[in-house]
């Protein structure tokens, strides 16, 4: 078996957003190498992070209609859902690390998944958070 791989919003955002081209290569290959691996697992507060950021944030936004197309290409992938008990290990994480909640969150979900590897740009790479090792890929 694989290690899992878990994608912080960053990477589904990049791979939807052309307007860095590197990092939409990189973030389209990561995506395409998980599918075919079945090693990648998101979380539905990546999902939701994702929706509200490519039909708003970004230079050219999605429609919202295929934002939610882009989701539902995604269902194959395992989701973790965010419930009461990791909330409370997102909590745990975020004073033990110093980090964000909604960081923690992320790690929190990964770890829930036995993922081996968080890939991220939003955390330092290289360290290791509740037995997850961050990989900014665009490095």
């Amino acid at each position: 078996m694989r290690d899992k791989e878990f994608l912080d919003t960053n990477i589904l955002v990049y791979a939807n957003d052309r307007s860095v081209k590197a990092k939409h290569e990189m973030a389209k290959q990561i995506l395409i190498d998980g599918i075919e691996k079945e090693t990648l697992v998101v979380s539905t507060q990546v999902l939701s992070e994702f929706f509200t950021t490519v039909t708003r944030k970004i230079k050219v936004p999605l429609p919202k209609v295929t934002a939610q197309k882009e989701i539902m290409l995604l269902r194959s992938i395992e989701t973790i859902v965010i419930d009461f008990n990791l909330v409370l290990h997102a909590i745990d994480i975020s004073i033990q690390s110093g980090l964000s909640y909604w960081d923690s969150l992320i790690l929190a979900a990964a770890r829930k998944a036995k993922c081996a590897v968080l890939y991220s740009e939003d955390l330092n790479p290289g360290q290791n958070i509740d037995g997850v090792t961050i990989v900014n890929p665009f490095l």
